[in-house]
């Protein structure tokens, strides 16, 4: 069951996205997730969503890796 007054996720899966600012850690989307330094994706490097989570969460496809990050982290890239 879905909350009507929850907003909805401003991406999709397919959607291009980049970070809007290095995280302290990435956390990758394994079965068994893991931290991972930051340094793994560049600052200006563009992402596809692969996945959405709970908690506002997705699965995001960088050169080094998928990834698991908070939409508020992100920033759509325009075409």
């Amino acid at each position: 069951m879905t909350d009507p007054a929850s907003p909805a996720l401003p991406f999709s899966v397919g959607s291009r996205v980049r970070l809007r600012e290095l995280p302290s850690f990435l956390k990758s989307a394994d079965p068994m997730p893991m931290l991972r330094p930051p340094d793994l994706v560049d600052a200006q490097e563009e992402g596809e969503v692969v996945g959405l989570r709970a908690l506002e969460q997705l699965a995001v496809r960088f050169r080094r890796g998928t990834f698991l990050l908070e939409a508020r982290q992100l920033e759509p890239v325009s075409d």
